[in-house]
């Protein structure tokens, strides 16, 4: 059989506790003046067994325990060692704490049984107050410690089911992360999916009318049709391709919502949110000749002042929800949402993050800039902002140019 290696540190207590041993015995301090063995070296072999038992304490808790109980019992038949019985106390300690359950739980009631019996053992013998000073050695030496293990036993294992619940929460967030961030991209497919087939129908039905009717005017207008709708569908159809992950959504066709609903969805949210004491403006700075957006600009941007709303109705303190859209020199879109920071009277409504998830996703796969996080307004209030910035392509690229 093959001893396990010794941990650092219980060698350095075991050769700690032996040095110590060894220097008050060559000064003659012992604990006991009249004893079976009066050989003075015989103090040494208790001491000795015990440091050998400190260096196990660790690998051998229950052995180094036992071993080392024999080795106190020892003791009292010699002039006894003060070191000895201190070293006894740590593996006492150790026993609990890096023993077996079973033995954490029954070390500290066989402890205090034997405190119990030693006390009433020696008053019936002694029927003296130095029994009960006895007594008191006694669970010094065994009682206090084991309980001490426990205590630090159960410490541990608290923290260790903290630290595992912490590390579950850690990946079901994850986990919710990525559902959101999937779930997203699937929506946005969907909804591209309609848009792309919206410009096929258009060219279909355009081309028709091109060869039905043999009119150069209307011919040509029917072509510059067909060639916009291309552009668009083209466009829409490059991100599709890099969206679309699972067919087995539902493909039913759906009106895309774009900016010009921002009224209605600003009315709805205000329904909603008045008996909480919100108030929603609208801010649109758009010039009206800035041209038509790209249909997964608009819808980015419309699905963002939408969760930022829905969000808002959930955790904004009462106060106004303020909607910002408008165009930076560079031609991108920009939106943003600002809402008082604090929390809602009453109940509040649960959140997962997966909003912001989305949000953020929906600007990442546009090349855009998105940030939500509190700031601190013109007047020292605390505000919570949804800000992101769409860059916009040019619709009167080539097909071709759309892939780069």
């Amino acid at each position: 059989m093959t001893l396990p290696r010794p941990h650092r540190d219980d060698l350095l207590i075991a050769a700690g506790g032996l040095a110590v041993g060894l220097l008050m015995w060559s000064f003659g301090l012992h604990t006991q003046t009249d004893r079976l063995i009066t050989a003075r070296w015989a103090t040494l072999v208790p001491l000795a067994v015990m440091a050998a038992m400190a260096t196990l304490r660790r690998s051998l808790p229950q052995t180094a325990l036992a071993v080392g109980t024999l080795a106190l019992v020892a003791d009292q038949f010699t002039y006894g060692s003060l070191v000895t019985a201190l070293m006894f106390t740590d593996l006492v300690y150790a026993a609990v704490v890096y023993g077996s359950p079973r033995s954490a739980r029954r070390i500290p009631y066989t402890t205090g049984l034997i405190t119990v019996g030693v006390t009433i053992g020696f008053l019936v013998w002694w029927q003296n107050a130095i029994a009960l000073l006895v007594g008191l050695i006694t669970g010094m030496v065994s009682f206090l410690p084991a309980v001490t293990g426990a205590v630090v036993r159960n410490h541990r294992q608290a923290a260790d089911a903290a630290r595992l619940r912490a590390e579950q929460t850690a990946l079901l967030a994850e986990m919710d992360r990525s559902q959101a961030v999937v779930a997203e991209r699937a929506r946005m497919a969907r909804e591209l999916h309609d848009m792309v087939a919206n410009h096929l129908s258009a060219i279909a039905i355009h081309s028709t009318a091109a060869l039905s009717l043999d009119d150069p005017g209307t011919t040509r207008q029917a072509l510059t049709v067909i060639r916009e709708n291309s552009v668009a569908g083209l466009a829409e159809m490059r991100r599709l391709i890099g969206l679309l992950r699972d067919s087995s959504g539902d493909a039913e066709p759906a009106a895309a919502p774009t900016l010009d609903g921002l009224d209605a969805l600003l009315a709805q949210a205000s329904t909603n949110g008045g008996p909480s004491g919100l108030t929603f403006v609208l801010a649109d700075t758009r010039p009206e000749d800035g041209g038509a957006l790209p249909a997964p600009v608009e819808l980015a941007a419309y699905r963002i002042v939408q969760e930022s709303l829905t969000n808002a109705l959930k955790h904004a303190a009462p106060g106004e929800v303020r909607v910002e859209v408008g165009r930076r020199r560079d031609g991108a879109l920009t939106v943003g949402v600002t809402s008082a920071l604090g929390g809602q009277p009453g109940p509040r409504a649960p959140g997962s993050g997966a909003g912001l998830v989305g949000m953020r996703e929906r600007v990442t796969l546009l090349d855009g800039e998105f940030e939500a996080g509190p700031v601190t307004a013109a007047d020292g209030r605390k505000e919570w902002l949804v800000r992101a910035d769409l860059p916009v392509g040019t619709s009167d690229k080539e097909p071709s140019a759309w892939y780069g």
